[in-house]
């Protein structure tokens, strides 16, 4: 089976800047309210399970992953712009598409959980999530090496720690009346 994607889906990492920059800006856009939603009785009266690390992580924690999984979308691109393999070329593109899908995904989180307060689809999204850049991280493993993996691992990792904080946000609080 052969991907393809837009063009401007692949020239965009092409360029050092544009692949790093898309996921900050993108990701600075979707919790933009994110710190005025921590302020509110609806997000200070959820229980959420051990191990939630203090609020000053995130805004360190999050563009160093975003400038990573940025900077892997670039090494994909060069690394599909220089194969002449097809089986290769099929695994990069399929790649960056999930790239794409997983920084989409990555991007409805924010608004799921804080805009709508929708903890249970702010799960869900987190699953999905998850497990789109754990197989894309695997191809693009397999086809680029340890270069990419490297710089997305900590993105997994982080991914994983997400979800289990998710899940357990959910659990505790989904018989309770949400106030709004």
């Amino acid at each position: 089976m052969s991907v393809s994607l837009p063009s401007i889906l692949v020239a965009i990492p092409r360029n050092t800047i544009l692949a790093v920059g898309l996921p900050l800006v993108l990701g600075i856009l979707s919790g933009s309210h994110t710190g005025r939603v921590v302020r509110t009785q609806w997000y200070n009266t959820l229980r959420f399970p051990p191990g939630r690390p203090p609020r000053l992580a995130f805004p360190i924690i999050w563009p160093v992953l975003y400038i990573c999984m940025g900077y892997a979308s670039h090494i994909a691109v060069k690394a599909l712009d220089v194969s002449s393999d097809p089986v290769l070329r099929s695994d990069l593109t399929l790649a960056l598409g999930l790239y794409y899908a997983q920084l989409a995904l990555n991007c409805l989180w924010s608004p799921l959980f804080f805009g709508a307060r929708q903890i249970g689809w702010a799960l869900l999204d987190s699953i999905a999530l998850t497990s789109t850049t754990f197989y894309m991280t695997k191809l693009l493993h397999a086809s680029v090496g340890t270069r990419s993996s490297i710089l997305l691992l900590p993105y997994c990792v982080w991914l994983s720690f997400a979800t289990y904080l998710t899940g357990g946000c959910w659990w505790l609080n989904h018989s309770r009346r949400q106030l709004k």
